[in-house]
């Protein structure tokens, strides 16, 4: 009964019809009210009009109702809103800031909940007009637009009929930029769009457009920026930025066979690491993964870790977490890889006595990559199987000849640990 009566006094145009508007609004605030309200008849072509209308009050007021109706996790409710979408996409080339924030937010909510909604937005242009609203001077706007694209690209049919129409957009351009200027301009928006720029380098296989851009050698710098700000000043919500920055780089080494050729970024890696590690210590298996795509199959970053002298705070990671094991015994093994030299230098580091408490633990995966670094340190540096064995590393190899997934490669490495030296 309320809202047919708020329905019909917005509809009759009472004196009071804004006051009648915010009652409504606050009402729509509840999910069984914004349910009822949609099945009433005229109530979505009633708000429409309001929202066209020429009155700027009534106009703002019936876009907040808009904006609480979006908030339905209901797709009928959704769905309903379909004829209000021409609208909206035509309301965010002017009036003020706040109608456009209000605007963009209401589109970012339709977008989720309805694949319908989506359908229809594409061939109304929601892509050329986004890639023209971020180019908007207002934090607020930008925020707004990183926001609608972050629900666009999640899409279930985003790598076929969204990405391909971003990319030939100049938005990536303006994307990239704002990520980049992310602690001069503002880090809402910078976070909205690194997480854009996550799912389109995950989700398309070839990233031929970002590269081309310059993603790459960008990025990187952001990463060495970031880092220089940490100790000092670093804003709030840091890490929030800091996280899709480090998958973006991370993946786009990892699929394009791109290398950086920068050991400053090695610095700056360990730097975040170090940062983060008590706060925010998901974001140390987010840097160990570029590290490892970072130290994959390039001698010169395998070496500039060892003469920067970072292994031993590599080291220290060990213990993290599951993760963290094994991305850090996954780094050794690309630099134990390299050869005898690179090998002899993980030796002068004593790193054997820490392999053995792993050689202990119940994980797979970790182990897998223990017996692989072994491996590797004993082909290259006969020695060190003697050292192990003195270590009592024998006893920890034997446990695991009984381990199916394990067991030919634990005694590949007892039999290298039974030959005399020299043999």
């Amino acid at each position: 009964g309320q809202v047919l009566e708020l329905l019909r006094a917005v509809q009759r145009g009472s004196e009071d019809r804004k006051g009648s508007l915010s009652r409504l609004r606050r009402a729509l605030q509840n999910e069984e009210t914004q349910q009822k309200f949609v099945r009433l008849d005229g109530s979505i072509r009633t708000l429409t009009g309001l929202f066209t209308s020429s009155l700027a009050d009534m106009q703002l007021e019936a876009a907040r109702c808009l904006h609480e109706l979006s908030h339905s996790s209901d797709p009928t409710t959704a769905e309903a809103c379909l004829p209000v979408t021409s609208y909206l996409l035509t309301y965010l080339s002017g009036h003020s800031v706040e109608f456009t924030e209000l605007c963009l937010y209401t589109l970012g909510n339709l977008v989720v909940e309805s694949e319908a909604v989506r359908k229809q937005l594409l061939p109304q242009g929601i892509i050329p007009v986004l890639a023209s609203c971020i180019q908007s001077p207002h934090e607020a706007v930008l925020e707004g637009v990183g926001y609608v694209l972050s629900q666009l690209l999640q899409a279930k049919e985003s790598p076929m009929e969204i990405i391909p129409q971003v990319l030939d957009s100049v938005l990536p351009q303006h994307m990239l930029r704002l990520v980049c200027s992310g602690l001069k301009a503002g880090l809402g928006a910078a976070v909205e769009f690194a997480w854009c720029l996550h799912y389109i380098i995950c989700r398309h296989k070839s990233n031929t457009v970002l590269l081309a851009l310059g993603a790459v050698p960008a990025l990187t710098l952001l990463l060495l920026d970031l880092a220089s700000e940490i100790p000092q000043d670093a804003p709030e919500g840091l890490e929030l930025l800091v996280c899709p920055v480090l998958r973006c780089l991370s993946n786009l080494l990892a699929e394009t066979g791109c290398q950086v050729r920068d050991e400053r970024l090695l610095i700056a890696l360990f730097l975040l690491l170090q940062c983060f590690l008590q706060q925010h210590p998901f974001l140390v298996q987010e840097c160990l993964w570029l590290l490892n795509n970072l130290t994959a199959d390039d001698p010169f970053l395998c070496s500039a870790l060892l003469s920067l002298d970072l292994l031993p705070a590599l080291v220290q990671l060990l213990p993290c977490s599951q993760m963290a094991s094994v991305l850090v015994l996954t780094v050794l093994c690309n630099i134990a890889e390299k050869g005898p030299l690179q090998c002899q230098q993980l030796l002068q580091q004593p790193i054997l006595p820490l392999l053995l408490p792993i050689l202990a633990l119940p994980d797979p995966e970790a182990l897998g990559q223990c017996l692989e670094l072994l491996h590797l340190l004993f082909l290259h540096c006969p020695q060190a199987a003697a050292d192990f064995t003195r270590q009592g590393g024998h006893q920890a190899l034997e446990q695991h000849q009984s381990t199916p997934e394990l067991q030919e490669r634990a005694q590949a490495l007892l039999d290298m640990v039974r030959q005399p030296l020299g043999a």
